[in-house]
């Protein structure tokens, strides 16, 4: 009987290594997925496009050259759009919380009057919208066409992020903790700011990172609203620096002028990966800093609610 107690035990944890050996293998296999498009893009962007187009470059970047990273860094509009693309994703990750966790906290608490019918309203805004016209009317008779309202208060908050953080004060902030504050004649105000928003950082960093990386990637709006090329934001002007990039190759292309068709289209490729790169690398930067908060978040605020 105890031998084959033993040998159970043993037969079990040969089944355990195997089954993590498993998830090993996959998790790697993943990692190696998600990694390579990413380390691609990156070497490709530093790799002669003729290396890239041949296929020889497929891991190690070939025959170094930054000409692509000059050619986008070369115009003044690559620092203007840094410039607004920064202080749009500030200002509007500001105005997101700041309408967000109110709203949040508010729908989160029982006795909030009307709490149904304004979680319905909400909720169906989800399903159903106005449109791009009807919207562009009202932005334009707000008097925000072509400023920079017109990029950071039309998606002041997000209905789903409400939903979220409503679910993350409903299981995280103990209840108890919120009547302790008002017996001691707290009001629900300094409640919310001096009890719940200290204890609630997770959250707040996983909807300051949601809001900023819609807005850092933004260029839909100032495509619609803005006309002046100074409150032009980044994705905007990389958008029209590739694009007069392809139509000057076409336009080569025409005059049938070999080498500098050739050239043109070198340019081209070198500059296509490098946009990719000089848009996405402050958010890559970031994350990191941000993930524990991040992944705490989340599963806080959606998993258990």
């Amino acid at each position: 009987m105890k031998m084959h107690v033993k040998a159970n035990k043993i037969q079990q944890a040969k089944s355990d290594k195997i089954f993590d050996i498993c998830n090993k293998l996959l998790v790697w296999f993943f990692i190696i997925i998600i990694s390579y498009p990413l380390l691609y893009i990156c070497f490709a962007s530093i790799s002669d496009p003729n290396y890239v187009h041949s296929g020889e470059m497929w891991l190690l970047p070939k025959d170094i050259t930054f000409e692509g990273f000059k050619r986008i860094f070369a115009s003044d509009d690559i620092w203007i759009g840094y410039r607004n693309t920064i202080f749009y994703t500030l200002l509007g990750t500001l105005i997101n919380l700041a309408v967000t966790l109110p709203c949040a906290y508010a729908l989160a608490r029982q006795e909030l009057v009307g709490r149904g019918i304004i979680m319905g309203l909400l909720i169906f805004t989800m399903f159903f919208d106005g449109g791009l016209i009807p919207t562009y009317l009202l932005v334009r008779d707000l008097g925000m066409f072509n400023t920079i309202w017109a990029m950071v208060i039309p998606g002041a908050a997000s209905v789903w992020n409400i939903i979220v953080t409503m679910t993350f004060f409903k299981v995280t902030i103990p209840r108890g903790l919120e009547e302790a504050a008002e017996v001691d004649g707290a009001s629900v105000f300094r409640t919310f700011w001096q009890i719940v928003l200290p204890l609630s950082a997770p959250i707040i960093a996983v909807m300051a990172l949601f809001y900023g990386v819609g807005h850092w990637n933004q260029y839909f709006s100032g495509l619609i609203y803005l006309t002046d090329r100074d409150l032009f934001p980044l994705q905007l002007i990389l958008r029209e620096i590739l694009i007069e990039q392809e139509i000057t190759a076409e336009l080569m292309i025409q005059g049938t002028n070999i080498e500098a068709i050739g050239e043109q289209a070198r340019i081209a490729a070198s500059i296509k990966y490098a946009v990719m790169i000089v848009s996405a690398a402050p958010l890559l930067i970031l994350y990191p800093f941000l993930q524990r908060f991040f992944i705490k978040g989340v599963m806080i605020g959606s998993v258990k609610g």
